[in-house]
């Protein structure tokens, strides 16, 4: 996944990429009736949180529809020799039924074979064509607006052709990808930083190293030097190897676009997970956030506490 980055000092913020505009071609009209039907079975993850199926377990003329039922925050979705189409029903049990939740979804790499579309009492929208695997493309939509309808494009040869994609389910508010969950390429405002102090799965103190670009991936890989680590919900900055002076040593993600470059001093860096990758968020220079943190602490309107020494 992958995140947003604001970087204080020019910089910041990411957007993620947003996903080609759907295009036509609904599926036809015999899966859609399937689908308002009920489908032809159902398949049970045998963990709950990922499963992994064959198209061939029937035969392709038959266009079925088959239900698989997951019920986990996060997994993944793996169809081998795809035919006719799944719909993937998702329930998270780790959050509040009343929470509103976003789900986004990222194919694996190689995946072909299907479309994946958004669906909702028979209406689609497509979320990815199948072979169209941007680099990034991780679109998101709310919990609430439907569920996944995985439909098989017509192939001469299906023995080679796996469709795949992992999915995430976050209480953080819906946008058009995993990138407009978080911030644009700007400057937090003192009340995000503070918040983000309180709600990322990373919050560190430290400089950046070096930093990385991919074009490829539109991406940007900055390597930090971690001075201090406040959270850290996954091991995304290890203790350094002796000799290299202490600390921990870590890698964050952003967006190309952002145009995020080596600076010097110190950083407070926050930001969430995705799909297994560390994206940054806000960034401000330790000293502002430093300044912005007692001034919030004097008025009592910090949201949480935590050292600034």
């Amino acid at each position: 996944m992958r995140g947003a980055t604001r970087a204080a000092g020019g910089r910041a913020g990411q957007l993620w990429p947003r996903p080609p505009a759907p295009g036509p071609g609904p599926p036809p009209l015999l899966l859609l009736l399937a689908v308002l039907l009920g489908g032809a079975g159902a398949q049970y993850s045998s963990d709950l949180c990922s499963w992994k199926g064959s198209g061939l377990t029937h035969e392709a003329h038959r266009k079925e529809v088959e239900q698989v039922y997951l019920r986990c925050a996060a997994g993944t979705v793996e169809w081998m020799y795809p035919t006719g189409a799944l719909i993937v029903n998702l329930r998270a049990n780790t959050f509040s039924p009343s929470r509103h939740l976003t789900l986004c979804i990222k194919p694996l790499r190689g995946s072909s074979g299907a479309n994946i579309y958004l669906e909702k009492t028979g209406e689609l929208k497509l979320l990815v064509r199948d072979g169209d695997l941007g680099p990034g493309q991780a679109p998101c939509f709310s919990f609430e607006q439907g569920g996944l309808f995985v439909e098989a494009t017509p192939q001469q040869d299906i023995s080679r052709r796996t469709t795949g994609f992992q999915y995430e389910l976050t209480g953080r508010r819906a946008g058009p990808d995993l990138h407009a969950l978080s911030a644009p390429c700007r400057p937090c405002s003192h009340t995000e930083v503070l918040l983000a102090v309180c709600t990322s799965d990373f919050v560190v103190r430290g400089s950046i190293q070096k930093v990385i670009h991919e074009p490829e991936r539109q991406e940007s890989a900055i390597h930090l030097n971690v001075s201090r680590v406040y959270r850290q919900k996954s091991r995304v900055f290890r203790p350094a190897p002796e000799g290299e002076g202490g600390g921990w040593r870590g890698r964050v993600s952003t967006l190309l676009e952002c145009g995020v470059r080596p600076g010097h001093g110190e950083f407070l860096f926050t930001g969430h997970m995705h799909f297994g990758e560390a994206w940054l968020g806000c960034a401000p220079r330790f000293k502002d956030f430093q300044r912005m943190y007692r001034d919030a602490e004097e008025r009592g309107m910090n949201p949480c506490e935590m050292g600034t020494e």
